[in-house]
């Protein structure tokens, strides 16, 4: 009986080609989206687990309480680094890490710049990253070692073994290599390509100041708690305690979960609300929704076609065939089409990943050797053939044997109706990822479009140090007096980034009233440089020798204090005043999808993190920038030149939304594809199902027109219901997810019924092509035969 099944499933599949190839292929697509979405989403839910004590670990961060909101750092005070390892016997280990930084490392004349951080000795120990040389517990106890990646073990030291070689750091200390770390993976919320020893950092006046200062929020402290302990309650035991230690009641400490990080990193008002868990779960939903059109279009077609089938039951079931072998037949026969679909899904995942995971900039890859993917292989393959064949098996099981032998098959107008609902689905679904994917687009144009404030054509950003400090006037001097540059300034961070923040006092500040304001310490030409409009007062001017106790005010930060005359006001920062001396229009600098934060600007150029150049405009950039490292070397020899374009630092605050707007419109394009091939399976079965009937009319004087339109009509009115009960969710669903955003686009009204006309449009272009083929058919062809 078996080797019958599969020589009926066989001839089934070869006497109708089209409705196999339609079936197959539909699925076949299905499968892959779904694939390489899961693909995609397994490496997001998967962010570093590849370490051991992945559940226990965590970073202290802080909730500060301000008049308007609750701020989220995870920059926090430095005694609880040593305080909290004796505090509460859950804590077993805590360690502390200087922020991700880029540093000069020397090799006799190799000179490279790489990420690196300091990190004091249990660094290693708690998170326990795997070394390939060295050992965990005593790799960063020397105050001269330093731990490097296999990667950077290999451009430093070729094929020699890198342990104890030296590694001159910062041109200033000469360290030993202790340890060699395996290259981090991608799905790691760490980057770096070597840690120093936090001695060596430790040892700055600036960080001794801070050895027990329980309220200066300037450094990362993580967390490991002993097997077991809970979170939920250590944290309940840390909240008070900066409040307790620096007598401020305005300061939460909490432990952020490793766990946490990458999925659910974003904070509201001190609540957790998520973030890239979003994505995750809408592109979860999308690969469910992509198998589901592309298993309605089997059952759709398997159901339209059971005619053919009907008879096979008829004899079966006279010859004592039991309902329940039929069901299994017909299941078994999905379940050999879903696998023929799955190889050919895989064969189409494996022709596309080079291309995807450029897209997506991961090394996604399926893990053949892995029990786990066999074992999800064969449960998709089940799970697709049970769904898509289920409704058929039970539906072409039922028919009466005594009625289908004397061809009375037809089942009734409510043999149509699941169809019809299933079709349905496939427009709902459909009209529901159009809008997304045309509702993400109109938000990245949105904020891409935004007015920044200043200007980001032809600037380039260069790391300072020490050396380019020193000789920051020859350079500044040179370049625009070659004219390379127009311009060029100094700042604590680029314009892009805002790395400093603090409440300020002024006259008549309410006394509950506690505001957050960002901070950018500049050099002279700061406002000419970035082309930043001057609303009030002047700028800061080498003219003006007491600008060092001068403040710049942005308009968000007036707003917010509510000066009538801000230019000539004391304001207090630091225990001392600063006087207003200008006020300077709005600059996007944080992210852009909220509103600009109130800032205040001071001039130290020594205190230069970012040297910021403006260049001439040219037609050979290339040869100009040749200029500028030419310059560079000269006055900053020990230094690799490397540099950043502003506007491309600005357009990488757009990656991860552009990249969540590509996927969407991919497999959007995609969903709606698979379900144009059901359609024309379908339109083409309806057509020929109604070939007699056409030939009637076409008999009795219908023209083709009249033809094509009664069997486009079915059509329209499922594409009609489809967009009625479409319109609501996906208006729902669109508002939803802007809603993550301060600064967004409004749903314009005109973009569903735009979603379900594309919709309508593509299903009478489907079904009038078939409708056409069948009223072009000579009527004596189809009548013949009666």
């Amino acid at each position: 009986m078996l080797r019958n099944y599969f020589k009926i499933a066989f001839r089934n599949f070869t006497r109708n080609s089209v409705y196999s190839f339609i079936n197959i292929a539909g699925l076949a697509v299905g499968i892959a989206c779904s694939v390489l979405i899961a693909l995609w989403v397994w490496d997001e839910i998967t962010y570093d687990q590849y370490l051991k004590n992945y559940d226990r670990l965590g970073q202290l961060k802080v909730h500060n309480h301000f008049s308007d909101n609750i701020s989220t750092s995870q920059a926090v005070p430095l005694p609880p680094y040593e305080f909290l390892k004796t505090y509460d016997n859950r804590i077993k280990n805590t360690c502390i890490a200087q922020w991700p930084y880029k540093h000069l490392l020397s090799v006799n004349e190799t000179k490279i710049s790489k990420t690196g951080q300091f990190v004091s000795p249990e660094f290693l120990t708690m998170f326990q990253f795997p070394l390939v040389k060295g050992a965990s517990e005593t790799a960063l106890k020397d105050a001269s070692s330093i731990v490097i990646t296999e990667s950077l073990a290999k451009t430093l030291f070729g094929t020699e073994d890198p342990m104890n070689k030296t590694i001159r750091l910062a041109n200033e200390y000469d360290l030993t290599v202790s340890g060699v770390l395996k290259d981090l993976p991608a799905n790691s919320s760490f980057d770096f390509q070597f840690l120093a020893p936090w001695a060596l950092y430790a040892v700055q006046d600036w960080v001794k100041g801070n050895n027990d200062d329980w309220g200066n929020q300037s450094f990362q402290v993580f967390v490991e708690l002993q097997p077991n302990a809970s979170m939920a309650e250590v944290n309940t035991a840390l909240k008070d305690l900066i409040r307790t230690k620096a007598d401020k009641e305005d300061v939460d400490l909490f432990i952020h979960p490793l766990k946490d990080w990458h999925l659910r990193s974003s904070f509201e008002n001190g609540v957790q609300t998520g973030g890239y868990t979003d994505y995750v779960k809408s592109f979860s939903y999308i690969a469910i929704f992509i198998l589901l059109i592309a298993c309605i279009n089997f059952m759709n077609l398997a159901t339209a076609r059971s005619e053919h089938r009907a008879r096979e039951v008829g004899i079966r079931k006279s010859v004592g065939s039991r309902r329940g072998d039929l069901i299994a037949q017909f299941i078994g026969e999905s379940i050999l089409i879903s696998a023929l679909a799955f190889f050919m899904g895989i064969v189409l995942v494996e022709l596309v990943l080079p291309l995807y995971n450029s897209l997506v900039d991961k090394n996604l890859f399926i893990n053949y050797a892995s029990p786990a993917v066999w074992l999800l292989a064969i449960s998709m393959i089940l799970l697709t053939g049970f769904v898509a064949g289920s409704y058929p098996a039970f539906y072409l099981s039922a028919y009466n044997p005594a009625r289908v032998l004397k061809g009375k098959i037809n089942a009734g107008r409510g043999a149509s109706a699941p169809r019809k609902i299933l079709v349905t689905l496939q427009y709902i679904f459909s009209i529901f990822l159009i809008v997304g994917m045309v509702v993400i687009y109109q938000q990245i144009q949105h904020v891409k479009t935004r007015e920044t404030g200043y200007n980001r054509e032809n600037m380039i950003m260069i790391t300072s140090n020490e050396e380019l400090s020193k000789n920051y006037s020859a350079l500044r001097q040179q370049l625009i007096a070659s004219g390379i540059a127009s311009s060029i300034t100094t700042s604590s961070s680029p314009v892009t980034e805002i790395y400093g923040n603090n409440t300020l006092d002024w006259p008549g500040k309410p006394e509950d009233q506690n505001i957050l304001f960002t901070r950018v310490v500049v050099g002279h030409d700061y406002s000419k440089t970035f082309g930043i409009k001057m609303i009030e007062g002047r700028d800061f001017s080498e003219e003006f020798k007491n600008d060092s106790s001068g403040m710049l005010l942005n308009q968000a930060a007036v707003d917010v204090i509510g000066l009538d005359n801000p230019v000539g006001t004391k304001i207090k920062l630091w225990s001392k005043d600063w006087t207003v001396v200008g006020v300077i229009d709005d600059i996007l600098m944080a992210s852009p999808f909220r509103e600009v934060q109130p800032g205040f600007f001071l001039l130290n150029p020594d205190w230069a993190e970012v040297v910021t150049i403006r260049l001439n405009k040219t037609a050979d950039l290339k040869a100009v920038l040749g200029e500028v490292e030419n310059t560079f070397k000269k006055l900053n020899p020990s230094h690799p030149f490397e540099y950043q374009f502003v506007d491309d630092e600005f357009n990488k605050k757009f990656s991860a939304i552009e990249l969540i707007g590509t996927l969407t419109t991919i497999f959007a394009l995609l969903a709606v594809l698979i379900t144009c091939l059901g359609l024309f399976g379908l339109a083409t079965f309806t057509a020929e199902q109604r070939t007699k009937e056409i030939g009637i009319r076409k008999v009795m004087g219908a023209s083709r027109g009249s033809i094509v339109s009664l069997i486009s009509k079915d059509f329209t009115i499922l594409v009609l219901v489809g967009f009625v009960i479409a319109s609501p969710i996906a208006w729902w669903a669109a508002n939803e997810y802007l809603n993550r955003y301060t600064y967004r686009v409004e749903i314009k009204w005109w973009i569903i019924p735009v979603a379900g006309l594309i919709s309508l449009i593509l299903t009478l272009a489907i079904v009038a092509v078939q409708a056409f083929k069948a009223a072009s058919t000579n009527p004596t062809e189809s009548l013949r035969s009666e």
